[in-house]
């Protein structure tokens, strides 16, 4: 129809720990979700998969965005801006990008992530 009904999951490691709302008929979602979740010290990276909800079958994934701890480290205020989707199956291939904001708060000790999902295109 030339139209999806997307939603994010949002993987600490690939533990699913968020899900948006899905947002119907649309190749450009605005979710605007702000989610704030504990993190283990011992994390490796945040995954967001960017999904089409199917109600006959089972659930197509759209693409996904993967930030690692390093690049995270990399960026001390947060990550924030588009960013590509890439390909979750190597056969598929994938267009398109979302907008994040993403970053670590507290210390070692007692550290959140604040993950906003801003909208996609």
């Amino acid at each position: 129809t030339g139209s999806s009904d997307p939603y994010c999951i949002v993987k600490i490691d690939d533990e699913a720990i968020i899900r948006t709302a899905t947002v119907w008929k649309t190749l450009s979602p605005f979710w605007g979700e702000e989610y704030e979740v504990h993190l283990q010290p011992s994390f490796h990276s945040v995954s967001i998969y960017v999904m089409d909800e199917d109600a006959l079958s089972r659930d197509d994934v759209i693409g996904k965005v993967c930030i690692t701890r390093d690049m995270l480290a990399e960026h001390p205020k947060g990550y924030s801006g588009w960013v590509s989707l890439s390909e979750v199956d190597p056969d598929e291939e994938v267009q398109g990008e979302i907008h994040l904001q993403v970053e670590v708060l507290g210390s070692q000790g007692g550290r959140r992530l604040r993950c906003t999902v801003l909208e996609a295109r």
